[in-house]
């Protein structure tokens, strides 16, 4: 008769032991793919955000928007142009990208967190100086315009608002030593960030089930894994093509001191609860060091 409900029950008592080892710790979570674009999923990753801040976790939200900046600026007529992945950035473009992330998007988020009784707040890396950039040059020596690489995170307007009960919603546009603004990938931004809080955990968001063997067989998804084996399957191959960047990712942050950093098919309602409150997890988690536990 009461079935379900005890399901249920057993789900939250399963939770019991996550709670307790996380309650006060910090969870980066970088936010992209189509858990952004698809309002069910983003409702379900809302929803996923409040539930960790209401048990006692304090949530950082980083968040893209490569298909907005992207929409924007073709209904202005304005070319979009990438060089192995980057997006080439001109002044103009510099500008529209602050407009569409610090904006509409960012501002989006703010508000369907306040929606479910969350107090969040906006800001983007100019704010405080938090993401000190500089101008990145690609591996060919490229000029990609206004394209930038984090120099430094201050964390200090991160900290005074989730010390005051603030979930942070951060846009990746960062600023120079001469307040010269550039457009930084969300992921580099979010493994930065993490790595200087010192974060329990880092949280990608992405449009496949984890990390694969073979890119094109989900049930080769791999559990979990370490640094020296995510650099192995680099060398060898089995991680390639899109997902080295997003593993090289995982590696910086792991570097700068994160427990471990977790990748997650967004798609999945709920994933990120399910990846950090579940024996299994449904993604890939990588820690610095073989043996380290969820």
């Amino acid at each position: 008769m009461y079935e379900k409900e005890q399901a249920k029950a057993e789900i939250l008592i399963e939770a019991i032991p996550y709670i307790r080892k996380f309650a006060g710790e910090t969870v980066v979570i970088k936010y992209g793919g189509s858990a952004m674009v698809d309002e069910k999923l983003k409702k379900s990753v809302i929803k996923d955000i409040a539930m960790l801040k209401y048990i006692g976790l304090h949530p950082i939200v980083v968040h893209g928007g490569g298909k907005e900046i992207t929409s924007l600026l073709s209904r202005l007529g304005k070319e979009t142009v990438f060089v192995d992945g980057l997006r080439v950035t001109d002044a103009e473009t510099a500008g529209i990208a602050e407009m569409v992330l610090s904006g509409s998007v960012g501002k989006s988020l703010v508000e369907n967190l306040e929606a479910v009784g969350i107090q969040a707040c906006g800001i983007n890396g100019k704010d405080g100086h938090t993401l000190l950039a500089r101008k990145k040059v690609d591996d060919k020596g490229r000029d990609l315009g206004f394209v930038g690489e984090i120099e430094k995170v201050d964390a200090h307007l991160i900290s005074t608002l989730t010390g005051a009960g603030f979930v942070p919603v951060i846009s990746p546009v960062g600023v120079d030593a001469f307040s010269q603004t550039y457009n930084v990938n969300a992921d580099y931004a979010a493994s930065a960030i993490a790595g200087a809080l010192g974060a329990q955990k880092l949280i990608f968001l992405t449009d496949v089930e984890g990390i694969l063997r073979d890119k094109d067989d989900p049930r080769t998804i791999i559990r979990r894994m370490n640094a020296d084996e995510a650099r192995e399957m680099i060398a060898d191959g089995t991680i390639k093509g899109g997902m080295i960047p997003k593993v090289e990712c995982c590696l910086d942050a792991l570097s700068k001191g994160v427990k471990s950093v977790h990748v997650l098919d967004g798609r999945l309602p709920h994933s990120i609860l399910l990846e950090i409150f579940t024996a299994e997890g449904i993604g890939t988690m990588l820690t610095p060091e073989v043996g380290n536990g969820k």
